[in-house]
């Protein structure tokens, strides 16, 4: 049996992680505040902060496709209070985009809980004369590298779905990467590219004020938000499919109950009818699950993703 001193060694882990958290807690965000990952990580972190009765604060590092985020995160002590947003590109894409990896998405985080999806949009400038996605690849077979695609950056699904799109139609399409999605919608808006993919929660805004005009959307289905609006596969890229999604990770190591007791807090704060009605004006579809749902997401899009980059034969040394 343990004796007295023994079991107050071993108590004083216990106490000091029941008192988790007892100061802020840093949610590193891989991209320029503004943006989708930054808009659906502030709300989100508002929510939870409520749940957790601490502050979150939010930690833009934009930079390198996300790169510079993640391995701010992998480095950052495994005690609960630093945590990240992972997505489809820091988590599956960039692993096949990048020829020297600065960080390992498969050992260096533990993964917390997957947020949800969403699906993006093609916009152009009000002033292209395409109004449909046919006549748009029939301006751009006219035109050979004269439209210029902006994105919010190398290996973003922006920057990649437009690859797809430019090999499933057959099209020459200059690609254009900026810092950020905010930077590229302003030159879309003020006609310097003509067009982008980028997600539904970071163009709605623009689309519903009129600043661009949106062609479809890239999911399996229309959105909610603009039923009128035909996926590209109906607008006549037969096949076409692009989705992006999130979730929230810590440094490896992290203490098991305590990211056992971060899932459960974020699936409470998911579930709630007003916070998911929220995401959902975002165009984006909330999900509750365990951690390892987001590790089996990000290991199914790895493989997904790999094939489209080598298709298109983008590559970032």
């Amino acid at each position: 049996m343990l004796g007295a001193t023994g079991a107050a060694l071993l108590g004083i882990p216990c106490i000091a992680r029941a008192a988790w958290p007892d100061r802020p807690i840093r949610l590193v965000v891989p991209s320029q505040a503004g943006g989708s990952p930054d808009i659906l990580c502030r709300l989100l972190a508002n929510e939870l902060a409520r749940s957790l009765g601490q502050p979150i604060v939010i930690d833009n590092k934009p930079g390198a496709g996300g790169n510079i985020g993640m391995v701010e995160i992998a480095r950052s002590a495994p005690d609960g209070y630093t945590l990240g947003y992972g997505n489809v590109g820091t988590l599956a894409i960039n692993k096949s985009l990048y020829a020297r990896l600065p960080y390992d998405p498969g050992t260096q985080f533990a993964p917390i809980a997957l947020l949800g999806f969403t699906q993006s949009a093609l916009v152009v400038r009000n002033e292209l004369p395409a109004r449909t996605v046919k006549e748009l690849i029939a301006l751009a077979k006219s035109k050979p590298g004269k439209l210029v695609m902006g994105s919010a950056g190398n290996g973003t699904t922006g920057h990649l779905g437009g690859e797809l799109f430019k090999s499933m139609t057959g099209t020459f399409i200059t690609h254009v990467p900026y810092r950020g999605s905010p930077q590229a919608l302003q030159d879309l808006m003020g006609a310097q590219i003509d067009l982008m993919f980028d997600n539904l929660s970071t163009v709605t805004p623009h689309i519903q004020a009129g600043r661009i005009r949106a062609l479809g959307v890239t999911g399996r289905s229309r959105s909610p938000v603009f039923p009128d609006l035909p996926t590209i596969s109906e607008a006549g890229v037969a096949g076409f499919e692009t989705t992006a999604w999130g979730g929230i990770v810590a440094p490896a190591g992290t203490p098991k109950d305590i990211v056992v007791r971060l899932n459960g807090e974020i699936n409470k704060v998911l579930g709630t009818p007003a916070v998911a009605a929220k995401f959902a004006a975002l165009s984006f579809e909330t999900m509750i699950g365990p951690p390892d749902r987001l590790t089996d997401r990000a290991l199914r899009d790895t493989r997904l993703w790999a094939e489209v980059i080598q298709r298109s034969g983008a590559r970032i040394d």
